[in-house]
């Protein structure tokens, strides 16, 4: 399958990141387990994404021990045999600082920082992505490229998925 150009990849990428206020979480814990959780996230124009959390949680716990991370993010709006979209990022995590809070509270408006004193602000930083995006880049098809300095994206394959062989 053909390559799609950077500035093309990014703007789906934001498109989709822009589809929801929600994410999935994958993280592993120091017994090699996986572990998913939801939460609310904003991005960066750099395509890192931010969102709020307990420290004393399984994923944040997870996090401090092993900072690999996957996240995936939908439109949950979607419905059954229609076109579908989404992007999964895959890369690493870390707990944040005042940066982060800029990014959170520019997309969440009514986040009132002190309402979540014991909460902390987690970075996300993707290497690698892959979108899925049928109205844009056709049926089944799906697109992976890694992360560059400040958030460009580099192709690295397309795919289509073949229904019949699966």
């Amino acid at each position: 399958m053909r390559p799609v150009g950077a500035s093309r990849m990014a703007r789906l990428a934001r498109d989709l990141l822009d589809a929801s206020t929600l994410c999935a979480i994958a993280t592993v814990s120091p017994g090699g387990k996986a572990y998913v959780n939801t939460a609310y996230f904003a991005w960066s124009p750099e395509l890192d994404l931010v969102w709020l959390s307990d420290p004393r949680a399984r994923h944040s716990r997870n996090i401090r021990a092993n900072g690999s991370v996957a996240i995936a993010v939908y439109d949950s709006t979607q419905s059954w045999g229609k076109p579908d979209r989404g992007i999964q990022l895959f890369g690493s995590a870390r707990e944040g600082d005042s940066d982060e809070e800029a990014i959170y509270a520019a997309r969440f408006p009514d986040y009132v920082p002190n309402e979540f004193a014991a909460y902390r602000l987690y970075r996300f930083r993707p290497r690698r992505l892959k979108l899925f995006d049928e109205r844009e880049l056709g049926p089944a098809v799906f697109v992976s490229a890694r992360g560059a300095a400040r958030g460009r994206l580099v192709w690295e394959r397309t795919e289509r998925y073949d229904r019949a062989r699966h």
